[in-house]
C-alpha cells in the first residue's frame, strides 16, 4: 500500500475590509442577492456573485422547494445562468456569502459537494481556474485560487 497525501492551500482574510476593493464590491453584491434568497424551510440564505472575463457580473441565490431535492443552491443558480447566457465567456471569480436566520453565522461557508462538482465542470470547460472567495454573514473570508483546492480529486469526463 502507498499513502497519497493531498494538500490544499487557501488564504484567510481576517475580515471583508482586508480584501482588494474589487473583491469587496463583488462580495457586497453577493450579500444583496443573498438577502433575496427563497429559503423558507432551512432559513439559510446564500448569495453568489460571479465576475466573467468580459466584466459581466452574474448573481444567484438559493431557491428552496418543499420537495427539498428540487431546490437549487446559489452557486449553481449563478453558474448555470452564466453558462446559458455567456457560454463562451470564462468565469474569473466567485464571491459567496451565507447567512442563517436562526443564528449569526461567522464561519466561512464553502460550496456544498454538488456545487463543487458543478464549478469543477466549468473550470475544466474553460481550462482556467476560478478564484473563489467565501464567508459567512460576518468575519473571516477564505480565498481559493481554484476549485481544485476545494475538490482535489475531481470526477470529470475522462472517467466516462
Amino acid at each position: 500500500m502507498k499513502e497519497l497525501k493531498i494538500k490544499s492551500t487557501l488564504q484567510v482574510y481576517e475580515s471583508l475590509d482586508k480584501l482588494p476593493d474589487e473583491v469587496q464590491e463583488l462580495m457586497h453584491q453577493s450579500f444583496k442577492i443573498r438577502d433575496k434568497a427563497y429559503a423558507p424551510y432551512s432559513r439559510f440564505l446564500v448569495g453568489a456573485a460571479l465576475v466573467l472575463e468580459n466584466g459581466e457580473v452574474v448573481l444567484g441565490n438559493n431557491q428552496e422547494n418543499a420537495s427539498y431535492p428540487s431546490g437549487l443552491c446559489a452557486e449553481r443558480t449563478a453558474i448555470y445562468y452564466a453558462g446559458a447566457h455567456f457560454p463562451d465567456i470564462p468565469i474569473v471569480r466567485m464571491a459567496l456569502s451565507a447567512k442563517s436566520l436562526k443564528h449569526q453565522l461567522i464561519t466561512p461557508t464553502p460550496p456544498c459537494g454538488a456545487c463543487r462538482q458543478a464549478i469543477a465542470e466549468y473550470e475544466l470547460k474553460q481550462n482556467k481556474p476560478i478564484e473563489i472567495f467565501f464567508m459567512g454573514e460576518l468575519g473571516k473570508v477564505i480565498r481559493s485560487y481554484s476549485l481544485a483546492n476545494l475538490l482535489p480529486l475531481i470526477f470529470d469526463k475522462s472517467y466516462l
